[in-house]
């Protein structure tokens, strides 16, 4: 056999390995896509205010107890520059008025959504009310640079 037929045969090898990794790829994502829980097309809005809502976007998951029972409508800056989030629910599910919004993540590295904590009033929030305590995303970049800069500072008064 010489060298240009083993030559030939690794790159049909290469070619096939290459074919079968492109064709799991493209089920992976597809699988994902189609598997990505519930979607979400009717229910009821309600707004909610951020000071910061790093790694939010329309599109992304309001949960409640861990479940998604919205997404992220619309974001857009408000008059007081705040972040002002439409959260699209579930019509089944009402909000009591005194319960909670906050921007967390799926661990350390995972996505962030919105998470809903439920108070404990009788009364329920009507569709456009406001969710009123909210509490925004934390920048890890920030908080190291406060760490850095006050670790520089205390080395300085020394």
């Amino acid at each position: 056999m010489s060298f240009e037929t083993c030559a030939m045969k690794g790159n049909i090898l290469e070619a096939v390995v290459g074919a079968v990794v492109l064709v799991a790829a493209s089920f992976s994502v597809l699988f994902a896509y189609f598997s990505g829980g519930e979607k979400i097309k009717d229910g009821y809005v309600l707004v909610a205010r951020f000071d910061d809502v790093g790694g939010i976007s329309v599109g992304s998951d309001v949960k409640l107890n861990g479940i998604k029972i919205g997404v992220v409508k619309g974001l857009i800056i408000d008059e007081e520059y705040q972040a002002r989030a439409e959260l699209l629910l579930k019509d089944t599910l009402q909000i009591p008025t005194d319960s909670s919004a906050s921007i967390t993540t799926d661990g350390l590295m995972g996505n962030r959504f919105i998470a809903l904590s439920v108070g404990f009033s009788q009364d329920k929030l009507k569709p456009g009310s406001e969710i009123e305590s909210t509490n925004s995303s934390i920048n890890l970049e920030k908080l190291i640079y406060k760490f850095a800069v006050g670790m520089k500072d205390e080395s300085t008064e020394k």
